[in-house]
């Protein structure tokens, strides 16, 4: 499974499956398959993108995501923390997805991580989260944690969460050259490093 999941930079991702989800979509091309997933964490414009989502958006294309996300973009369906919802091998659940020391992502704005299982695999995405007491409650397969900050997991917040999770796998997000605040690649090794043997820390192209 892990590898059918492709990173499209900053916290972008797709998932292979049937059924083909993107998370959070940024810069991605016009691809001639339309989604039939796309999730989306929050309205940030890097999270949000609404000409990425066109990009992607076919007549069946099911969007999720939280109040503030619909309030941007009319036909999403709402997820709310801890709600399931199946598409066809797929079951999704929302993940309460907050700061818990900057507050710039604060808990009742809603935004949401996603426990993706697919193919006998569980895949979670953290979303901009710092390290919640949620989090604890989550045994993921493979785990994708932001390693940035501002907000969300730093290095040290993210080899905590793998601590605790115990994934097989993990994939740093939300770094890279292409957004002001991602996390460098120098804080990508260390991440690696810091993780050690706990799990196979896969760094993405």
């Amino acid at each position: 499974m892990i590898d059918r999941i492709q990173w499209l930079g900053h916290g972008g991702f797709l998932i292979q499956g049937p059924p083909l989800i993107y998370i959070n979509p940024w810069r991605v091309v016009r691809s001639t398959f339309h989604a039939d997933v796309i999730l989306l964490s929050h309205d940030n414009y890097d999270f949000c993108s609404e000409a990425d989502i066109d990009k992607l958006h076919g007549p069946d294309t099911i969007l999720l995501g939280n109040d503030a996300v619909k309030t941007r973009i009319e036909d999403t369906k709402i997820l709310r923390p801890w709600q399931s919802m199946t598409f066809d091998r797929a079951s999704i659940k929302g993940i309460p997805a907050y700061s818990v020391k900057s507050m710039r992502y604060p808990k009742e704005a809603g935004g949401l991580g996603f426990l993706i299982s697919l193919n006998f695999y569980d895949i979670y995405y953290a979303g901009n989260s710092e390290y919640t007491r949620e989090m604890e409650r989550i045994q993921p397969d493979i785990a994708i944690l932001p390693i940035n900050g501002h907000g969300a997991l730093d290095v040290d917040g993210a080899v905590e969460a793998v601590k605790k999770m115990r994934p097989r796998w993990v994939i740093p997000s939300n770094w890279g050259d292409d957004n002001p605040e991602g996390a460098s690649r120098v804080d990508m090794q260390a991440f690696k490093d810091a993780v050690g043997g706990r799990a196979t820390v896969v760094i993405p192209d």
